[in-house]
């Protein structure tokens, strides 16, 4: 990992991290988890989220963090945290939710994921005033598993829309 580098995204970014996300969703999801999103909610999910334009949006939010790990200029994985927005009850925009912690496939096994999850940690707890949050699919046990050994615990559920399927999602919480 020595030639990687992990830095903040600039707007420049966004079309490459938009790529790096659409493409990681889908090795993730559809792929490797075999998720049978519809064609059209598929579609219009990845624009929405991962759009040069809809990234470089997020890229401008107030009071959000990202980090990118690249090599040799391609971006590797990427993690991005900030106000909350999970639905639960015990939740307020000033707790700190990690948002996405992606990375690409061929960068698996690298240690980007715990590097990218170390650094948000850090950075979510400086900026809140209360517990931290990750939603994750209900199904990825090895991200649950992650999250458990960070003191992450399940504290409820929701859906996660990608178009108009929606996905069984829980909430983790630590604090």
């Amino acid at each position: 990992m020595s030639d990687v580098v992990i830095r903040a995204p600039s707007p420049a970014d966004a079309e490459a991290l938009g790529a790096l996300g659409r493409q990681t969703f889908i090795d993730t999801f559809v792929t490797g988890f075999g998720i049978p999103y519809p064609e059209d909610d598929l579609a219009a999910f990845l624009d929405a989220s991962f759009s040069p334009e809809a990234t470089a949006a997020k890229l401008t939010e107030p009071g959000a963090a990202w980090w990118v790990a690249e090599r040799d200029g391609a971006l590797l994985a990427f993690a991005n945290a900030g106000p909350n927005t999970l639905p639960h009850r015990d939740a307020s925009t000033s707790h700190a939710e990690l948002r996405r912690l992606y990375v690409a496939k061929s960068a698996q096994g690298l240690g980007l994921g715990t590097k990218l999850l170390a650094l948000s940690l850090d950075w979510m707890e400086a900026n809140t005033d209360g517990p931290l949050w990750i939603g994750v699919w209900s199904g990825n046990l090895k991200a649950q598993k992650l999250y458990a050994m960070h003191g992450f615990e399940k504290a409820g559920e929701y859906q996660y829309p990608v178009g108009a399927w929606r996905d069984d999602e829980f909430i983790l919480r630590r604090g």
